[in-house]
């Protein structure tokens, strides 16, 4: 994040010696470790609420999408509905033809049996 290199540390270590002095410097460095800490998490939660969202919206467009392919799934499952009625009419049909046939075939029996 930051480019800060070995003599950039060293002079603010002895600018804040100077400054602060030896007896609170440690106090004040813990304080400071704690407060760059925080700082770290808030950024890490940050990202990862961030990252949270983005995977959120990803998902709700996939969602969007498979609602404008619902009318697709609307059409097969109508057409299967209409293939199923066109199976049941042919077989109604081929019954009805069963029927007729045995019915003309008794009758024509009937009938030469009578002559």
């Amino acid at each position: 994040m930051f480019d800060i290199g070995f003599w950039e540390l060293s002079v603010l270590g002895i600018v804040a010696l100077l400054v602060i002095g030896p007896e609170r410097l440690p106090g004040v460095a813990r304080t400071v470790g704690a407060w760059v800490g925080r700082g770290k998490r808030f950024i890490s939660s940050v990202k990862a609420d961030i990252d949270q969202e983005l995977r959120t919206d990803e998902l709700k467009r996939i969602l969007d999408k498979q609602k404008t392919l619902n009318p697709l799934h609307d059409i097969m499952e109508q057409t299967s509905d209409s293939l199923k009625e066109v199976g049941r009419d042919a077989s109604k049909t081929l019954n009805d033809a069963k029927q007729e046939h045995e019915t003309a075939s008794s009758h024509s029996e009937s009938e030469s049996k009578s002559s």
